[in-house]
């Protein structure tokens, strides 16, 4: 999976970093005082490097719980979210975290309690209900085996039960959720797009198929989930859609999902760029675009009649009331 190991200096010996050195022996590892030297270096290639990604283990300073984006997330309580990784194994044409970073390389921070001090403080000075997401600027759960973070907050937030948890994944690195006990309070939102977008611009993901029968195990084992279509790509037709839901609800009982969200593709203008930099022939980049308060979305002939009747079909099988468009 990697080409290589990096190492700060301050977590070499920290126990998290152990065990992954030990599940990754074969791999080189070079030690480095600041991950930044690595991931943050000019005249990267994204590209390129996606091919040979390393993995990074660092120490995480500074601020670890944020704000979320408003639009980001389902209810009115308060939203913040927490990166536990920077950047993604998978390899998704439309993902803007392409335009984010200089480098391909996954970063791990592996001072997993110093979040879980600053999660705990943000729950205790705000109001009941604050939802807490993980999978913003990573995949939750694709690293799983080797990162244990699903094995280290879901029983951190089930001591906690006053705030939510919302672990946002496309994989199906599910075996660590199955060996505990359900939580309420922990939420798997798995990530979907039609079958054929899925096989054009989605590498290296588990296919549409697993992804519904990792969800389905999880339902079955009484896990709280969640469905987010995100993003809805241009020239996608509703009946695809339509199609995908009744795959999705074939296998799940509709009437346990937490929430279902949509979300139309969209990305900030600085970042679209740097991804067309990157893929200049690639068809989907290729469409008409629109710039709204410097966030790029593509042009679609009649997109409020299109959602519309793309959520019509979802809400075939869904309460309304349990569903969001994602804005942000």
């Amino acid at each position: 999976m990697f080409s290589a190991i990096y190492v700060e200096r301050e977590v070499r010996d920290h126990p998290r970093t152990l065990a992954i050195l030990d599940r990754y022996r074969e791999l080189p590892l070079i030690e480095c005082e600041r991950y930044g030297e690595i991931f943050n270096r000019k005249a990267q290639n994204f590209r390129m490097q996606k091919d040979s990604q390393a993995l990074i283990l660092a120490h995480k300073h500074g601020r670890k719980v944020l704000p979320a984006p408003g639009g980001h997330g389902f209810g009115a309580s308060p939203s913040h979210y927490f990166s536990h990784m920077l950047n993604c194994i998978y390899d998704c044409r439309y993902c803007f975290l392409q335009g984010m970073y200089r480098s391909a390389h996954c970063v791990l921070f592996v001072n997993f309690e110093d979040f879980a001090d600053m999660i705990a403080q943000a729950i205790s000075a705000g109001p009941p209900g604050q939802m807490f997401h993980s999978g913003y600027d990573c995949d939750s759960l694709a690293l799983e085996p080797a990162s244990g973070f699903a094995r280290f907050f879901v029983p951190f937030f089930a001591q906690h039960p006053q705030a939510m948890l919302e672990l946002r994944t496309k994989s199906t690195q599910i075996a660590s959720l199955l060996q505990m006990k359900p939580v309420p309070n922990c939420i798997v939102a798995m990530s979907f797009t039609t079958e054929a977008a899925a096989q054009r611009w989605e590498r290296d993901l588990p296919s549409v198929s697993k992804r519904i029968a990792a969800l389905g195990r999880l339902q079955d084992a009484g896990w709280p989930i969640a469905l987010r279509f995100e993003p809805l790509l241009p020239e996608t037709e509703p009946q695809e859609y339509a199609e995908l839901f009744e795959r999705i609800f074939a296998r799940l009982d509709a009437a346990r999902v937490h929430s279902a969200s949509t979300g139309v593709f969209r990305m900030p203008a600085g970042y679209f760029r740097k991804v067309l930099r990157l893929y200049p022939d690639e068809p989907l980049l290729a469409r008409e675009t629109r710039n709204e308060n410097g966030i790029v979305s593509f042009r679609q002939r009649d997109e409020e009649a299109w959602l519309g009747e793309l959520e019509s079909s979802l809400f075939r099988h869904i309460d309304p009331a349990s569903h969001y468009r994602c804005t942000n």
